[in-house]
Formats: structure tokens, C-alpha cells, sequence
């Protein structure tokens, strides 16, 4: 990861689902998903944060904003952590708000 990367939540854990971790990339607050998988028998591990994980980490980061009382207008991305035989590829913006 980028060292201007300040990270401030791991794990964050509601009813609704987990965000592995939440930091700030200059004035972009980031959601990211970090995946690994040993081997592509499953696929490559950015193809398992499907639709369906998509909605579950937004919601849990409306429940983010919404505890930590962070606006609506507060610039935000949603990133991946790809990691698969000791290579790590990072997604920035790999998918929209839904």
C-alpha cells in the first residue's frame, strides 16, 4: 500500500457485514476489501467481491458514516486488495457506491 495511507479501522464489524479496513487517502475516505486466494481455483480473488459483497460493504459503510457522523459529501472510494502468490495488486475506485 501507499505510505500515505492512514489507516484508521480494521475489521469493522456490524450486524450487516465487515469492512477489513478504512483509512483516508488524502481527502478520500477508503472502504477496502482485501482478498486473498492460494490458488485460482475459484478464481482470481477482486472476481469474489461479486454484486452481492458490493451491497454489504456499502452498507456497512453507510453505518460507518452515519456512527462516525461523517457527511454525505465526504469524498469516498471503495478499493481492493488483491492477493494471490505473493503478489499484491491494488484496485483503487474498483467499483461505484451502490
Amino acid at each position: 500500500m501507499s505510505n500515505n495511507i492512514r489507516i484508521v479501522e480494521r475489521n469493522f464489524r456490524t450486524r450487516f457485514g465487515e469492512i477489513d479496513l478504512i483509512g483516508y487517502d488524502g481527502e478520500y475516505l477508503v472502504f477496502f476489501e482485501v482478498k486473498y486466494r492460494r490458488t485460482k481455483l475459484y478464481g482470481a480473488p477482486v472476481q469474489a467481491v461479486n454484486t452481492g459483497k458490493q451491497h454489504v460493504i456499502c452498507r456497512v459503510a453507510d453505518f460507518y458514516r452515519m456512527k462516525k457522523r461523517i457527511g454525505d459529501f465526504e469524498p469516498m472510494r471503495f478499493d481492493i486488495i488483491s492477493i494471490h502468490n505473493g503478489k499484491i495488486t491494488w484496485y483503487k475506485n474498483a467499483y461505484d457506491y451502490c
